[in-house]
């Protein structure tokens, strides 16, 4: 029977046959491509994951939220700030925002200190946020328990204090209330009146109820004994008013500092929006890189089916000839290889999305780290695959579709 055309059908049951003749080194030929592709999905899942986690916990501190930080904005790999420029942000600086900008909802002062919260026998080491009543609707915090300090605790800085629930579960293992007790926080003795509702971890895994605030009179004053501010926190009207509220937060400031045409600010305002497209910058930045250091395998592997294509065809000449000699024409060989290289790299590469989604979550699960695998890496990665066969396999079918029957039946 003469030998006719041969369609895709049979190409494809010859291409099968061929690679299941030599399981062993048809799996080695993958692996290049396996390892490529669950890599790139693997490493986009992280950097989008980092992504969305920064989104998400830039969110939960309020997405309206301005932060004020004494000393000129040198971004995130500024020299270190000396004394005097720690100390430009005065409380008539806070008093002059809360009276003059329009576009703010709310304006809170803040400070800090680090030291350990002491009960009885418990005690834990936890931060006091010295702060006013505002910045429970600035960071979307709530009393649960309890209430919140006033006006005149401010006033008279009073020694009252609102705790996070880990600091409760921590000083109150028991389930004793809080609210009435005295605590220690460092040497100084705090009346605790209130408790907040619990937030849980963020984004990051940070604990968002490990802290206490207190009236920042009361932290300045009886704990850190200075008479400036370390920061101010303000919610603005709306996510359209940012930019507004920023210049006319810097325009009050740089008034209330005198500082003439031409001199650097000595503060810096930053927003969220401002944060989150720093953060962002720099998570695709890595993300980039990282896929491009596990795309050089995805290459690797390409190379690797274009050597093994080449041994193919060597070791097939003979066959190629005879094949040719009844009939089969160059067109029909070139389909038969280049099914061959697709089948290689296509399989590799689901075999690849489904250790790269499994990796993906192994590491969530391991290590903690926020992960978010795309739709859109996973269609790339199989679209690569499909690539990466046609364009490393196309040249050994081409050269064993080019070969001479009667010097290919002679061939050994």
């Amino acid at each position: 029977m003469k030998y006719t055309t041969m369609n895709i059908g049979n190409s494809l049951k010859i291409a099968l046959r061929a690679l299941t003749n030599n399981k062993s080194r048809a799996f080695l030929t993958m692996l290049g491509i396996i390892i490529g592709v669950a890599a790139v999905i693997a490493m986009l899942a992280i950097g989008q994951g980092s992504k969305t986690s920064i989104r998400n916990q830039i969110s939960e501190m309020g997405s309206n939220m301005l932060t004020i930080r004494p000393g000129a904005d040198r971004g995130p790999g500024g020299a270190r700030m000396s004394a005097d420029e720690m100390q430009t942000l005065k409380m008539e600086d806070f008093e002059a925002i809360r009276d003059q900008c329009q576009y703010l909802a709310a304006v809170s002062p803040g400070v800090s200190n680090n030291a350990q919260a002491i009960y009885g026998a418990n005690n834990a080491p936890t931060t006091m946020n010295g702060v006013n009543s505002d910045f429970l609707e600035i960071r979307k915090y709530s009393i649960a328990d309890g209430e919140m300090f006033t006006e005149n605790d401010i006033h008279t800085s009073a020694k009252v204090c609102v705790i996070g629930k880990t600091v409760a579960e921590n000083l109150f293992p028991d389930g004793e209330d809080p609210v009435g007790m005295t605590i220690r926080f460092g040497k100084v003795p705090f009346k605790v009146i209130g408790v907040l509702t619990e937030k849980g971890d963020n984004s990051m895994g940070q604990d968002q109820d490990d802290l206490i605030l207190a009236p920042y009179t009361t932290v300045m004053k009886r704990l850190l004994a200075i008479t400036y501010l370390q920061s101010l926190y303000a919610s603005v009207i709306s996510e359209e008013a940012s930019d507004t509220a920023q210049e006319q937060i810097t325009e009050i400031l740089r008034t209330q500092h005198k500082l003439m045409d031409g001199e650097d600010d000595d503060f810096s305002v930053r927003s969220q929006k401002e944060m989150l497209t720093m953060m962002t910058t720099t998570t695709d930045m890595m993300t980039a890189l990282l896929a491009a250091v596990a795309g050089i395998s995805l290459i690797v592997g390409g190379i690797g089916i274009m050597n093994i294509m080449y041994v193919s065809v060597t070791e097939r000449t003979k066959e190629i000839g005879l094949r040719m000699s009844i009939g089969a024409k160059g067109r029909d060989i070139l389909l038969q290889f280049l099914i061959e290289a697709v089948l290689i790299s296509v399989t590799g590469g689901i075999i690849g999305i489904i250790l790269g989604i499994l990796s993906s979550y192994g590491i969530k699960l391991i290590a903690n780290w926020p992960i978010d695998v795309q739709g859109y890496s996973v269609l790339l990665s199989f679209l690569v695959c499909t690539v990466t066969g046609i364009f490393f396999g196309w040249y050994p079918a081409k050269r064993a579709a080019e070969l001479d029957p009667i010097e290919a039946i002679r061939y050994e």
